[in-house]
């Protein structure tokens, strides 16, 4: 399992950024955007999208380093990924075609809290 657990891992955090780069670009699939168009979509696919890889990256963490303390693992894997993630939205407002937000900011660190608890409860 911890095989197929990393290549998730790695495939999921490529079409994380992938979509940021095309963000970046103003290049994001129509498709894409359809699946956000409803009220808070754009909340809700922060959510998902950062609290899913932050799930992924803390069981694959918690398989790679199965005699660490989970607790321990998990928050620093979160907090990794909390940085990366405020460097993400920050650089934002350096493309004309995206916008830096605070709310974006806050749905994504929610979903890498809720998803970290997760990750937390099905370790134990």
């Amino acid at each position: 399992m911890k095989k197929w657990l990393l290549i998730a891992t790695v495939l999921f955090s490529l079409l994380i950024v992938l979509t940021v780069i095309g963000a970046n670009m103003d290049q994001f699939p129509n498709w894409l955007k359809r699946l956000y168009d409803f009220p808070g979509g754009d909340k809700t696919g922060h959510f998902l999208l950062f609290g899913i890889l932050g799930f992924l990256l803390d069981r694959s963490a918690l398989a790679l380093f199965p005699k660490r303390n989970p607790a321990c693992l998990i928050l620093a894997v979160s907090l990794l990924l909390s940085i990366l993630i405020g460097l993400e939205e920050w650089s934002q407002s350096l493309f004309p075609a995206r916008t830096m937000s605070f709310t974006d900011l806050l749905a994504s660190y929610a979903g890498v809290l809720v998803f970290a608890i997760l990750a937390y409860r099905t370790e134990h």
